[in-house]
């Protein structure tokens, strides 16, 4: 096996949370979060950049303004780069600030249940963000400290953001459950119906239902959901009504999920939408969270074959490992000349992969075989997937060197019995999981001794 497919990331932590929005960034423009990134021209006032204090007593565990302001510039940067509007930035700072409650009384749980991380594991996912903007760790740590970021707080925070990952799969490892009948099931239905073609954009109100509230408090919970339903029927501003009513996530930029195939949805909300035309309003729907409101903003068949695909891919690759002997620039430098040499026809790919490479695919001329997504490191995948047949990369930096790449094929490919069941119960999973992680954050929230002190002041 090649070296690039040993290794695995931390998907969901790298991927998902986006830490100090690099994962997107390249080399070249990296930018972190800082209150220059967003003030431009205008600098805020030493005042404004030193003041700090507590503004929430989690546990006894104190949450600062400073950490308030630091993940709301990351939210502002991470929704401006995708262009989605915020709301007025005194409410943003609200929302951001009870999820730093929420995650703080999260990271708490994980530390009385014994969970730790390790120097390795965080060495290990700092190296995946470096990889991933194309920089080695020296470089990293480098650019860091010239954004003007303390190195330390940035790996305390990265360390608590992987130990939030880790209590995250520890309850759904202990609570998700699928079984062999549920796979059959979603298969069968896979065949006859191909619910993966059928994707919806919805939007979302929850009125969240407290697992103590009374009788009464559950009534009135019911009668505010149905207000929302109402207003939005007669034409009210979705969008408005969730940032003002709903207790999801999602809520703070107005309520919407994106496209998701209804394979990924809660039946509740499949159902309740389906006779709906684009713009029409469910509920309120009763679930175990509580009420929900929903829009239907739209659907769409996002394919046609009833039958388990994957994407393949060949490729080979010529990789440079970097150290005394070998510097990143120079490693660069090199796989520029061999790729120029390809180029202009004075070499062939596979003899220079054979020459010069050190990975243990050169004795094949670099070939990597068929590979499915998921099976190299993100780094690698990302780029290889952008390229067509017959086309080669630029130099690219990985956690193992410096990489040419060359795809030489790509074919969609109908998965095998396991393959399929794989999926299957993956999806399962997923489904499954959202409603476990809902559940589990409001207990856990409920659970926390929370005092506010101050407001914050973004």
């Amino acid at each position: 096996m090649t070296d690039i497919a040993r290794l695995r990331p931390l998907p969901a932590l790298l991927c998902g949370l986006a830490l100090f929005a690099l994962n997107s960034v390249s080399a070249q423009s990296l930018r972190l979060s800082s209150e220059l990134e967003r003030a431009g021209s205008t600098q805020p006032s030493v005042a404004t950049r030193t003041v700090d204090y507590i503004v929430a007593l989690v546990n006894s565990d104190p949450v600062t303004n400073s950490e308030v302001r630091q993940r709301l510039l990351r939210v502002e940067q991470q929704y401006a780069q995708r262009g989605v509007a915020l709301p007025p930035r005194e409410e943003l700072a609200r929302l951001v600030l009870e999820q730093l409650v929420a995650e703080r009384a999260q990271q708490q749980e994980a530390n009385e249940l014994g969970l730790r991380v390790d120097e390795a594991s965080l060495a290990q996912a700092e190296q995946a963000i470096a990889a991933q903007n194309q920089l080695t760790p020296e470089e990293f740590r480098r650019r860091v400290a010239a954004e003007g970021l303390d190195i330390n707080r940035m790996r305390n925070e990265l360390r608590g953001q992987i130990l939030l990952q880790r209590v995250r799969e520890r309850e759904v490892e202990l609570r998700v459950k699928v079984n062999e009948s549920e796979i059959d099931a979603f298969i069968r239905e896979q065949g006859a119906n191909n619910p993966d073609s059928l994707e919806l954009s919805l939007a979302h109100v929850l009125v969240q239902v407290p697992d103590s509230a009374s009788a009464a408090r559950i009534s009135e919970l019911q009668a505010r959901a149905q207000s929302v339903a109402d207003r939005a029927r007669a034409g009210g501003d979705f969008a408005a009504l969730a940032r003002e009513f709903s207790d999801a996530p999602e809520g703070a930029t107005g309520g919407e999920f994106g496209w998701r195939p209804i394979a990924r949805l809660p039946d509740l909300f499949v159902e309740a939408t389906r006779s709906l035309v684009a713009g029409g309003i469910a509920g309120p729907l009763r679930s175990e969270a509580g009420f929900h409101v929903l829009k239907l903003i739209d659907r769409r068949q996002a394919g046609s074959s009833p039958e388990f695909t994957v994407t393949q891919t060949r490729a080979r690759h010529i990789l440079l490992r970097t150290g005394p002997q070998l510097s990143q620039a120079d490693a660069v430098a090199r796989l520029n000349r061999y790729r120029q040499q390809v180029a202009s026809g004075q070499g062939r790919f596979e003899e220079l992969a054979r020459e010069h490479s050190q990975d243990g695919s050169a004795s094949q001329g670099g070939d990597l075989g068929w590979s499915v997504p998921g099976q190299f490191v993100p780094e690698f995948e990302e780029v290889m997937d952008r390229l067509q047949p017959g086309e080669m990369s630029q130099p690219l930096v990985s956690r193992f060197g410096v990489h040419l790449i060359r795809v030489d094929e790509r074919r969609d490919t109908a998965m095998n019995e396991r393959e399929q069941r794989e999926v299957a119960r993956a999806r399962l999973r997923d489904q499954k999981a959202q409603a476990v992680l809902l559940n589990w954050s409001q207990d856990v929230r409920a659970r926390a001794f929370v005092e506010y002190r101050e407001d914050p002041r973004p």
